[in-house]
């Protein structure tokens, strides 16, 4: 155990035995600091895991106080019947934002679509183009292209996981591939497990499908809290789950293979289908690649999605997913509602896949998206304000930045759109509206002199805040 969790297990005792009751003002930062002999930096990590698991609150100038509610209603997942009014009013307000302000770059969900092979993909979209067959006999494929399919479980197959071609299914991206999975395995009233943070998306295709949800936290060290799935399992009827088992959104957090194949068997036990996301496999920035909690099925119970938009293809919206034994009912589906995916994009993605050089273009992405996470990082190191900290994810291109106590993500993000800057606040990425300390910063776009100053302005906005204001930044940064 680290140190950080020991002293915030210490707290939490002291709390649950009565010992720090509601409304007490805990110890400063600095006083802690100096009684356990440790860092700033440790205590600020303590405080906030208690903080996210809703035992403390923090009240701007003031410092942390004893949550007044139930500490041991906070440990239990929360039931939800939808999404939150407020969580659901503000994604609207971050959308529009994107479009409304000028540099949109630190608040996009995609990466810049210059990282990608565009021109060598337009190549393969006029052969595939060319080699099409328009003739009047030409019948949409639900189920997708099949050389594109076959392209596809030869990847699986190269990562050490067979998947029959007739199981993976081609869609418009890897939220149609989700809602279709969610859509197939549910219906309205049913309950589905979520992270928390999770994607605002998510969020959005549960409030449109009218099912109820639980949310699990999902901490920047470790990952999802497998002990408090267990015991929604055991509170809730869940019908399905939904996670990202690897670089998770927004956190950037990857469960280890021991988890995961835990994950797997605690679910295969209680009979749970798992919706898996993992769109941001492919980014990894080790030698070795992360491997899905998919390649530890053995009960045919781990529906796989995941898409070229994040790793080669942005704009052309091709995704799938591996449902197993449920890619029937999910074609029926897909039959019934979009049709088909784009037959040339397809096509297009199926010849680079075979000729492009895939793996090679992937080499130099990663290697890219790594110079450009270093990029950030110094910018925030550079202008943030003390206490500002995160955890340097190893894959990806999000950053999910806790700021201080003192600072409100809502209302900067109000006051960043109103210069013209987009981000995206930290509770856009949950039902009841947390994370208010959180946003989340995208990396993956070429760094510019227009991003040095989005990043130079958001820091002294930040530090508006900040009565230490005027101070060079310091971060705490961990690795996952």
């Amino acid at each position: 155990m680290k140190r950080y969790q020991e002293l915030a297990c210490q707290i939490e005792g002291l709390i649950e035995r009565g010992v720090l009751k509601p409304r007490m003002r805990l110890p400063s930062v600095r006083q802690a600091s100096r009684s356990y002999g440790i860092s700033p930096s440790t205590v600020f990590q303590a405080y906030y895991a208690l903080e996210r698991r809703g035992l403390i609150v923090a009240r701007p100038r003031s410092g942390y106080f004893v949550n007044c509610q139930q500490p041991a209603l906070s440990r239990a997942p929360i039931l939800a019947h939808s999404a939150a009014t407020q969580p659901s009013s503000l994604t609207h307000r971050f959308m529009q934002a994107m479009q409304d302000c000028g540099n949109v770059t630190l608040a996009s969900p995609w990466p810049n679509p210059e990282l990608f092979p565009l021109g060598r993909l337009a190549r393969s979209l006029n052969r595939a183009a060319r080699s099409m067959d328009c003739g009047e006999d030409t019948v949409p494929m639900p189920m997708g292209e099949e050389c594109l399919r076959r392209q596809i479980a030869r990847r699986y197959f190269t990562a050490g996981m067979v998947v029959p071609i007739d199981e993976i299914i081609i869609t418009s991206g890897a939220l149609e591939a989700l809602t279709l999975s969610l859509q197939t395995l549910t219906k309205p009233g049913d309950i589905v497990a979520i992270e928390c943070p999770t994607f605002y998306a998510a969020l959005s295709a549960l409030e449109r499908l009218h099912l109820k949800f639980v949310e699990i936290p999902v901490d920047s060290h470790e990952g999802l809290d497998l002990h408090a799935l267990a015991d929604a399992l055991e509170r809730y009827p869940i019908r399905v789950c939904w996670f990202m088992t690897s670089y998770q959104h927004p956190t950037g957090v990857t469960l280890s293979d021991d988890k995961k194949q835990a994950l797997v068997e605690l679910l295969a036990h209680h009979k749970v289908p798992l919706i898996e996301d993992d769109v941001y496999s492919e980014l990894h920035f080790g030698s070795q690649p992360t491997r899905p909690a998919k390649r530890f099925d053995r009960d045919n119970l781990v529906l796989h999605c995941g898409s070229f938009s994040k790793s080669l293809a942005p704009r052309y919206r091709i995704g799938w997913v591996a449902a197993g034994s449920f890619a029937p009912r999910i074609a029926r589906a897909k039959w019934t509602t979009t049709l088909s995916a784009s037959a040339p994009a397809q096509l297009a993605i199926a010849d680079y896949l075979e000729h492009g050089g895939y793996d090679r273009f992937l080499r130099k992405l990663r290697v890219d998206l790594m110079g450009l996470q270093a990029q950030m990082l110094r910018a925030i190191g550079d202008y943030f304000p003390r206490g500002t900290s995160l955890v340097r994810p190893e894959g990806g291109y999000f950053l999910w930045v806790e700021l201080p106590p003192h600072v409100d993500s809502v209302h900067l993000f109000e006051v960043a759109a109103a210069h013209g800057i987009a981000i995206a606040p930290g509770p856009i990425f949950s039902a009841t509206g947390a994370f208010r300390r959180y946003i989340r910063l995208n990396y993956g776009h070429s760094w510019t002199p227009a991003i040095e100053s989005a990043m130079r302005t958001l820091g002294a906005l930040a530090r508006r805040f900040d009565s230490s204001s005027g101070q060079r930044a310091a971060f705490q940064q961990t690795n996952i």
